[in-house]
This record gives C-alpha cells, sequence and structure tokens, in this order.
C-alpha cells in the first residue's frame, strides 16, 4: 500500500472514529498499575532507539506509569521480536516493528522463529522515513545519472554501504531494475556506513534519510537521490529514484508498535490513544520528526495490518527476481 503524503497525515482522523479514546472504564483503571517495557530490535544509539526513548518519556506521564526501553539487537531485529514474543500478552510488553523485522525477515529469512503477523498486533503506526543514496561531497558522481554511466562502464562494480538485510536487498532491487552492478556491504549500524563514505573507502551507501540529514546539511556528504514516492519536503533539491526513471521503486523505513497477540481490546486501545497523542503532538512534530524528516503516519491498526501484508507480498515478489538475494 503506497500512500502519498496527504493520505498519512489525513489519516490521522480516521482514528477518532476508530474508538481510540480509551476502552472501558474498569481498563483505563487496571491498566496499567506496574512499569512498562518497549523492547528496541536495534541497539542503542540507533535511530529507532532515540525514537522509542522519546516516545517511552511521553506516554509515561499519559499512562501513569514508568517506561523504561530494553535494547535486543541482532539478526536484523529477529533477536528483539522472539523477545517480545516469549512476553505475557498483558500490555506490559511493547515492541517496536518495522521494515526489517516485521516485512523483510519474513521473506528473506528461512525457519524464522517468530511470526510478524501470527504473534503480533499492530498497535498504531508512528513514523516513516525514505531512504537515500548518498557519496562523499568530494566524489565523482555528482548525480544519479552518474551512477548508472560510470556503474555500467567500471571494470568493477560499485560498492555500497548498507546496515540492514532492507537495504542490502534494495541495493541489489536497485541493480536489477537499473542494470548497474553493485556490490552490497554489510555494515552493523549506520555511523560506520556514513564515516566510511566520508572517507570515501565506500563509493555510495544506502541509508535512512534522517539519519543522514545533518551531515547533508554540512556538506559532508551529497545526496543523490531519495527513495520516496515525492521529494523529501526538508530536501527539495534532491530527486527520487522513481522521478530519475526506475519505475515503481519506492522504499521507506516505516515504524510501528506491536504487542503480542492476545492482548485484551481494551488494553491495545489504550495504549494507542496515548501513542497518538504523542505523535501528533507539535512539540513531537518540531522536536522529533521534523529535524529528522520523519513523516507521522497515523494509521490504525488495520491500517498498519494491511500496509504490513502489502508490504511482505510486494518484498515477496521483488525478492523473487533477484537471483543475488536468496533466503537465508
Amino acid at each position: 500500500m503506497v500512500l502519498d503524503r496527504r493520505q498519512w497525515l489525513t489519516s490521522a482522523a480516521s482514528l477518532g472514529a476508530l474508538g481510540l479514546a480509551g476502552g472501558p472504564a474498569w481498563a483505563q483503571a487496571a491498566y496499567p498499575n506496574r512499569p512498562i517495557r518497549i523492547i528496541v530490535p536495534f541497539g542503542s544509539g540507533s535511530g529507532s532507539d532515540a525514537t522509542a526513548r522519546y516516545f517511552s518519556e511521553k506516554l509515561a506521564p499519559i499512562l501513569g506509569q514508568s517506561i523504561y526501553v530494553e535494547n535486543k539487537p541482532g539478526a536484523d531485529g529477529a533477536i528483539g521480536m522472539l523477545s517480545a514474543k516469549g512476553a505475557p500478552a498483558d500490555g506490559y510488553t511493547l515492541v517496536q516493528g518495522g521494515i526489517s523485522p516485521s516485512v523483510v525477515n519474513a521473506v528473506l529469512v528461512k525457519d524464522l522463529a517468530y511470526d510478524p503477523v501470527k504473534d503480533f498486533v499492530p498497535l498504531l503506526g508512528y513514523g516513516r522515513n525514505m531512504n537515500v543514496l548518498v557519496t562523499a561531497n568530494e566524489s565523482r558522481l555528482k548525480t544519479f545519472a552518474d551512477v548508472q554511466q560510470q556503474g555500467r562502464a567500471a571494470t568493477a562494480p560499485l560498492n555500497v554501504g548498507t546496515f540492514s538485510t532492507t537495504l542490502h536487498l534494495a541495493v541489489a532491487w536497485l541493480g536489477e531494475a537499473t542494470g548497474v552492478p553493485f556490490t552490497s556491504v554489510p555494515y552493523k549500524g549506520q555511523s560506520n556506513v556514513l564515516n566510511d563514505v566520508i572517507g570515501q573507502q565506500l563509493d555510495l551507501a544506502l541509508v535512512d534519510l534522517g539519519g543522514a540529514s545533518p551531515l547533508l546539511r554540512s556538506g559532508k556528504l551529497r545526496a543523490l537521490a531519495v527513495t520516496g514516492e515525492k521529494r523529501s519536503p526538508d530536501f527539495p533539491d534532491i530527486p527520487t529514484v522513481l522521478e530519475s526513471g526506475v519505475p515503481g521503486y519506492v522504499l521507506y523505513s516505516w515504524n510501528a508498535f506491536y504487542v503480542r497477540s492476545g492482548t485484551p481490546a481494551p488494553i491495545r486501545e489504550r495504549l494507542a490513544d496515548a501513542i497518538h497523542r504523542v505523535m501528533t503532538s507539535p512539540e513531537t512534530i518540531d522536536q522529533l520528526y521534523r529535524p529528522k524528516g520523519t513523516e507521522g503516519i497515523p494509521l490504525s491498526a488495520e491500517q498498519m495490518r494491511k500496509l504490513q501484508l502489502e508490504e511482505i507480498e510486494r518484498f515477496r515478489q521483488i525478492a523473487g527476481k533477484l537471483s543475488t538475494v536468496l533466503p537465508r
């Protein structure tokens, strides 16, 4: 399901009609009565970690309980998701789902120890970031057209730094769509990728736009294309891959909070209402979303599930066309 920016934002209005003002009075009184944890399936210091900590701080006074973040990195989010799967379905453990742990792992990982659809239910989608193809400011690659021209003529493939299975898949997809040979170089985190691009140890990197924004603004990196449906309003001079002649190439890193399947509906509704209040506040938009180039995605649980299922099918079709990316 590919939605434009207006649809993402106006869908907030539909949440009021879904009864997210909270469940029955007894549920609000009984829950929560002890601390809540948010499992982040990525390391501390990551963009996902920073976002989860922001939400934990803002949700605590709304829910009347302390909320703590627990990092469970590894296996592209699978370790954290598996830990959340083992928690009771009582609303006291949330997990931060996203494109890798909730979609791409289901496509690429053989014998995945959790089912991102059956084991978890989304509470609310709360943000998405487009990705960006970057190079060093001193690089000979000035435009996306240069990447295609020089990449096809090069004696060796251009190397592209990535830090997730999703981005590895995206690089293979880009190579297949453009006819340019790329070598994806995996890293454990985005900061290491960006350092090596700046140092020109990598030709290119495909990374999260929000994390790269400070380096783009400071002139240490050059952006060649973004992966959104439309140009980023924060970087209107950067063309999209789509408009650069690659049909259908749209990629966002999105996030949603999930709980275990079987969590009572009144608890899920209370959590969703609290998350919605935080994500739509002017403070969050000014302090969290806008500096990172993030778009709020106030999708209800039903809308978020629909998006997740459609993304799984979309990436299954993409992976099926790529001989370089095989299930692990």
